[in-house]
């Protein structure tokens, strides 16, 4: 749930484009559910004919010559208007298998033809073993097809498996069965690192064939140009991002609708910096530029090293790490903010007899342990920050004064997060504070006390 965050990465495309524009071609017609492939029940998804239902150990034929339009019909007229750009193809193997012309015209294109799985339907309910033997079939037919193994996946009608067993095949530079982001991004499995370039469900005809999907060709055409829009001004200020647009042989391939795309394409082709690509080449761009690299991973430590390394972010407090290692801990809470909300929210549940003991653990001001050199690091570093490590007699004076005088107003020392703050601003706040109830004293306190483990977690993941 995390990401990129506020901050996403300059994907540094080439000659400095503003957006990489990647169109896919699903190659279906062919793989889909029917009783001659040896399915169940005929197919009933993406089709003319909304609401369709599976017809158990039938066929149905108005569903098969819709299919069959796709690969007569619309994948030519699809393939005369983009020929000459680059672009994925998501080929099912057993669709490719029976399609020979349909492939030689994707070679010649210069076409990348991407792996859709070995057919095209529903993998939910699919054993693990089962999927996975699926995927060797299809990276086997479809090598066998093509002429080469693919280096892209995606399953789209997949389990929550399908992630996690195409990164451990090992052999694609990327997976597609995401639609999280507009970059790519690692997934990690295992110990490897997966690289995702995350597709499309909205950019995509297949709202054609769904409940208040598109009903023309221009509000197809509508979308992708405000998306553009959208994503081209990102670019021009300096956060560039990437477009996906989804096509299906039988549905945008239909006259009435491929209008829609060529104008589109006419239209991102009247911007300067645009790059069309194939999945492919932004893969092998992100996996050069954006490399995986090493992080910490607070949510993957076992409950000795979670404690050990975060346990003096909370002063001489390490049961306040405890209790946030006991929350649900993901990659949400792999960062210094993220995990600063892991361990305020279990500071922030304790009873408050249980926060004055942390409160007490802080250390004063300019105090007696500071002056002994018995300070934590962390604390010495602090302090020194604001020059509370070197003061004049008379300003070690007042401190100690304000120090006996909040603490015995208030019953627990005086904490501020000394790096917001320099000398000045630390004495007026010891002033203004001497003034509040001791209840607000401890709300403010607490309140400081965070902020201090925030600038020691931001420190931590530098």
């Amino acid at each position: 749930m995390r990401g990129y965050g506020a901050n996403p990465p300059d994907p540094a495309w080439p000659n400095g484009a503003k957006i990489a524009v990647q169109i896919v071609l699903n190659y279906e017609e062919g793989g889909e559910n029917n009783i001659l492939h040896g399915d169940k029940a005929s197919e009933a998804f993406l089709s003319e004919i909304v609401g369709a239902s599976a017809w158990d150990a039938q066929r149905h034929w108005n569903m098969e010559s819709i299919y069959e339009y796709g690969a007569r019909a619309g994948f030519w007229r699809l393939h005369r208007l983009l020929k000459d750009l680059p672009i994925t193809v998501y080929g099912v193997a057993t669709a490719l298998a029976r399609s020979p012309e349909q492939v030689a015209a994707m070679k010649d294109a210069g076409w990348e033809i991407a792996s859709h799985g070995l057919k095209w339907i529903e993998y939910k309910d699919f054993s693990e073993d089962e999927e996975r033997d699926h995927l060797r079939q299809a990276i086997k037919l479809h090598t066998e097809v093509v002429g080469q193994r693919p280096r892209g996946w995606y399953t789209g009608r997949c389990s929550e498996n399908t992630l996690r067993l195409v990164a451990e095949e090992g052999g694609f530079d990327y997976c597609a069965d995401s639609y999280a982001d507009d970059l790519p991004y690692y997934a990690r499995f295992d110990g490897r690192d997966q690289l995702v370039v995350p597709y499309t469900l909205d950019c995509n005809d297949m709202r054609f064939a769904t409940p208040q999907g598109f009903n023309s060709g221009d509000q197809f055409e509508a979308y992708l140009r405000d998306t553009f829009d959208a994503l081209y001004a990102e670019g021009e200020d300096g956060a560039a991002k990437m477009m996906s647009i989804g096509l299906h042989c039988r549905l945008v391939g239909r006259p009435g609708r491929v209008q829609a795309l060529r104008r589109f394409i006419e239209y991102a082709n009247s911007h300067d910096g645009v790059w069309f690509a194939t999945r492919e080449q932004i893969a092998q761009h992100w996996l050069k530029e954006h490399p995986p690299a090493p992080q910490t991973r607070p949510s993957l430590m076992d409950e000795e090293t979670f404690i050990r390394t975060y346990g003096g972010v909370f002063e001489h407090s390490p049961w306040v790490a405890g209790d946030a290692w006991k929350l649900e801990l993901g990659p949400a809470h792999d960062s210094a903010k993220g995990l600063h909300g892991a361990l305020t929210r279990a500071f922030r549940a304790a009873p408050a007899p249980r926060r004055l003991e942390v409160l007490d653990a802080h250390p004063d001001l300019a105090g007696r342990l500071a002056a002994a050199k018995r300070l934590t690091v962390e604390s010495t570093s602090e302090q020194a920050s604001a020059g509370l490590d070197a003061l004049s007699d008379e300003e070690r004076a007042a401190f100690t004064k304000l120090n006996e005088d909040y603490t015995l107003k208030h019953g627990f020392p005086f904490i501020i997060a000394v790096r917001d703050h320099d000398k000045p601003s630390i004495l007026a706040s010891f002033e203004r504070r001497l003034q509040n109830t001791s209840e607000a004293e401890f709300e403010e306190a607490c309140r400081q006390v965070e902020r201090i483990a925030e600038l020691r977690l931001e420190d931590m993941f530098k």
